[in-house]
């Protein structure tokens, strides 16, 4: 993407992508509800102001531009394959319950569900209206919500985040809206990164707990992804290792393309 002017980080408060950005000389701010990291630069409820914009009435969103960039980390935990065992009362600790609580407890988690989708469908939306680049990162579990029922297909699928030097192998989907992902191939030595799985994810120690854990991305992993698929090859030139002709022997150690197009 040529001359982002500005990154807005949607629902991280780890400050991971924006810190990566910042390094290559792209300004970059945090926006969440929650601010556990001390990295968060707009403390805002997310999910009211994409309700407003929807709606045409004032939001955070009158303030981008469309040289800007949006990134945003939606929320993931009623759109993944953890949300069918719960639906069916299949979780540790759910056979005992009643059968009323059992549909009491699927009806809140269907509603909480149709929140989120309708919340996801509206930020689509309020972009192609406001006519910004965005980026939106999911989970590409199966089976995911999204990938079953979403009208939109992402444009990389990562299969295996530890390729690229995250903690976790955990599949990830990321839809580009308004832009296009880029096709930098770059040189740079992979940093040897702790690596677990999500099930024992607190072992890590990168968070307070696993639910935090889980979701934490590696700094190198966010840097790899911003100079393959967002940034221009210029940009990328001048901040990574790069292969100006596209074309690298497997033998050299660069970072190769593990991820899927669609």
């Amino acid at each position: 993407m040529n001359n982002i002017a500005k990154v807005h980080c949607l629902f991280e408060q780890s400050g991971t992508f924006k810190r990566e950005f910042r390094k290559m000389g792209i300004p970059a701010e945090d926006y969440d509800i929650l601010d556990d990291f001390g990295e968060t630069d707009r403390k805002v409820d997310l999910f009211d102001e994409i309700d407003r914009a929807y709606d045409g009435r004032e939001s955070l969103f009158d303030g981008i531009g469309k040289e800007d960039l949006v990134m945003a980390f939606f929320p993931c935990t009623r759109f993944e394959t953890q949300i069918m065992l719960s639906f069916r009362s299949e979780r540790h600790g759910m056979g005992t319950r009643t059968a009323e609580w059992k549909l009491e407890n699927a009806m809140t988690l269907h509603q909480e569900l149709h929140d989120m989708y309708m919340r996801i469908c509206k930020l689509f939306m309020v972009c192609l209206r406001g006519g910004w680049r965005m980026v939106v990162e999911n989970p590409r579990s199966q089976p995911h919500y999204l990938t079953m029922y979403f009208p939109i297909r992402p444009k990389v699928i990562d299969p295996d985040r530890r390729v690229n030097g995250d903690y976790y192998k955990k599949a990830t989907q990321y839809w580009f809206v308004n832009c296009k992902p880029e096709s930098n191939v770059i040189f740079e030595a992979l940093i040897p990164v702790d690596q677990g799985t999500i099930k024992h994810a607190e072992r890590l120690g990168i968070a307070r707990n696993r639910k935090v854990s889980r979701s934490m991305m590696h700094w190198q992993y966010a840097r790899r992804f911003i100079a393959m698929y967002i940034i221009d090859r210029e940009t990328c030139e001048k901040n990574v290792g790069i292969e100006k002709d596209g074309d690298a022997d497997a033998g050299t150690g660069y970072l190769w393309d593990s991820m899927l197009h669609e």
